[in-house]
Formats: structure tokens, C-alpha cells, sequence
């Protein structure tokens, strides 16, 4: 996309001709709760471009509308794709199945990411490494519902949606050398609940985040658990709550992206529902503690701005933000925006 000029270039389509779809079916698609991921894309120093299908591909089983299971795919800067791993292609997919979200990428050239139930490394030559399988309550999350994020020493951070001691979630550090997973149970209610998003990190070693439910409101306009979260971790893995999103008076509510840091410790993200028109906002969070609304969705007639911003949004020099919308745009179907700060 030409952030100067608006026009987009299609830089591969997937299932070619409505074929077999052995290259991949549906990046970002969760057929399981019939909303979007963030399947955002990573890019090498090359200029290829790295992501994951949630279904098609060449693998043994079936999933959902009896597709294969998913793809990690690259696609060079001539537009050729290239399936690197094909999930379900062991036995009773103990290599995992149905990859949602973004991968991220080492000094090496491996790539990390997330299946519906487990970890996983692929290594230069295709080959696939189960790090880890979650099991669930009470002592392990379940659902990793986010893109990782990877230390200096290649321990991978993220969260789950449901799982831990309280069944409303976890943050997790998994130590990739030995396999260790350390936790924080999210106990629901105040503390939030179903953490969607991934984890971002600052120079001390504290992560911050949203939950997608909890908080101190319940008001009618967010789902019945609660209107969400953003929240802070610090190295101790001591939980601090920074905002609880009312829903109310403009306000937005259930986030489920990851949000962003300025060099000024402000956090920027979005919410999918909530705000002045009731379909999501863009918002900041200063280091006080005081939220903004940036923006409310559906502002204009036919919602032509766009509804419900489900990923996460970039940040420019300038402080200009960027993301997407799934739903409205001219043809419904969405928008690319912009917002000047």
C-alpha cells in the first residue's frame, strides 16, 4: 500500500483459480469464533515476506470446510510463494494445526509462532520443532491467541486466552534452551480476564498488554465478563491494571491487539467495540494513567471510515498511526487508515 497515493498492489492471491489451495487458504481466518486474527507479516533483510495460513496446504487431516490444516509460507520480492511447513503432517497433527498469527524471526533465519495448541520453531530447512504443547488448566494456558515476542537470550513471551490457575488466561516465558514455562494466571474479574493480544516489552523488563475482558466496568455495551483491560507485568510477574475501559461516554471497550510504546512511555492501541458510534476506537494511554480516544469508528455516513479495528496499529516517525478495520470502508469490507497525531 502507497501511503501517499492510497493504491494497493495485490502481491499474491491465494488459492490461485480456486485450485487445490495447497499453497494456503485464509491467513488470519479463526473459523472457530467467526472473527479475524492478527495475522500481520514479518519481512527479512532481503525484502521476503513471511506468514501463516490458518488452513489449506498439503497436510494429512482436514479441518474446517475440510481444508488442510495450514501453511508457514514465504513470498519473495518477485511475488513466488513458497510453502516452507505444512501443518498436520504427523500423525494426529502433533505438529499442531490451524497457525493464526504473526511469526517472528531470528538472526538465523528461524521462525517462531503459534498453532492452536502449541509452539513451534522452523529452521531454515523447513523443519518443524513442537517447543512446547499447552495443556490447559490448572497449570498450563490453552488457546495462544497472540503473535510471541523473543529476548535477547531467545526466550519466547505470549499469552493464552483461557487456561492457568483461574481458567481466564495466562502470560506465559517459555525458555526455548530447556523448555521451561514460566506463568502469570489472569484471575478474571477487576484483574482481567482472556488476554487477546501479545505482550510488548520495555528496557526494564516490564510487559504490557490488554485483556479482551475483566476490569472494573460492566457496562451493558461490552460482553458480559467485562469491557477489558490494558495491564502491566513487571519482571516479578506482579500484575498492575493501568486502564479499565468503561464503554461507555465514548469510551471503547474489549480490546484484542497488541499495543504499541512511544519513546515516551505512551501506549496506542485499539478496541473493537465501544467509542462514540459503538464500533471500536483508536486510543492512548500516557504514562498517568489517562486514556484519549483518538478516534471513534463509524463517524461517517455508511461507516466509510471503517468498523471494528481488530489488529494492532504501526507508528511513523512522525507519530502518524496506521492500521485496519474488518468491517465497513466503501465496500464494506474494511479500510486502511491513517491517523495524524
Amino acid at each position: 500500500m502507497n501511503s501517499s497515493t492510497g493504491t494497493e498492489t495485490v502481491l499474491y492471491s491465494f488459492c490461485p483459480a480456486g485450485g487445490s489451495c495447497t499453497d494456503g487458504w485464509g491467513p488470519g481466518l479463526n473459523c472457530c469464533s467467526s472473527s479475524v486474527s492478527d495475522a500481520a507479516l514479518i519481512r527479512d533483510g532481503k525484502g521476503n515476506i513471511y506468514g501463516t495460513t490458518a488452513l489449506g496446504g498439503s497436510g494429512l487431516s482436514n479441518c474446517f470446510f475440510s481444508l488442510p490444516c495450514g501453511v508457514v509460507f514465504e513470498l519473495d520480492k518477485a511475488g513466488q510463494e513458497t510453502v516452507l511447513y505444512n501443518f498436520c503432517s504427523q500423525p494426529s497433527c502433533a505438529d499442531g494445526l490451524e497457525p493464526l498469527h504473526p511469526l517472528i524471526r531470528d538472526t538465523k533465519g528461524n521462525l517462531y509462532g503459534t498453532t492452536l495448541a502449541n509452539v513451534f520453531k522452523i529452521d531454515t530447512t523447513g523443519a518443524e520443532t513442537v517447543l512446547h504443547n499447552f495443556t490447559g488448566y490448572p497449570t498450563d494456558g490453552l488457546i495462544p491467541a497472540t503473535a510471541l515476542m523473543r529476548d535477547g537470550g531467545g526466550n519466547i513471551y505470549g499469552t493464552t486466552y483461557s487456561g492457568g490457575a483461574y481458567g481466564d488466561g495466562v502470560a506465559f516465558r517459555l525458555d526455548t534452551t530447556t523448555g521451561t514455562e514460566t506463568l502469570y494466571s489472569f484471575p478474571g474479574g477487576m484483574q482481567g480476564q482472556s488476554p487477546y493480544g501479545g505482550l510488548i516489552r520495555d528496557v526494564e523488563g516490564n510487559f504490557y498488554g490488554t485483556t479482551t475482558a475483566g476490569g472494573t466496568s460492566v457496562d451493558e455495551s461490552c460482553t458480559s465478563d467485562g469491557c477489558g483491560t490494558v495491564f502491566k507485568l513487571d519482571a516479578h510477574g506482579r500484575e498492575s491494571v493501568l486502564y479499565s475501559f468503561t464503554g461507555a461516554n465514548g469510551d471503547g471497550a474489549n480490546p484484542s491487539a497488541r499495543l504499541i510504546r512511544d519513546a515516551e512511555g505512551n501506549l496506542y492501541g485499539t478496541t473493537n467495540a465501544g467509542g462514540a458510534h459503538g464500533s471500536g476506537t483508536v486510543f492512548k494511554l500516557d504514562n498517568a494513567g489517562q486514556e484519549t480516544v483518538l478516534y471513534s469508528f463509524c463517524s461517517l455516513a455508511s461507516c466509510a471510515d471503517g468498523q471494528q479495528p481488530t489488529t494492532g496499529l504501526v507508528q511513523d516517525a512522525a507519530g502518524n498511526l496506521y492500521g485496519t478495520t474488518f468491517y465497513g470502508g466503501a465496500n464494506g469490507s474494511g479500510v486502511v487508515f491513517k491517523i495524524a497525531p
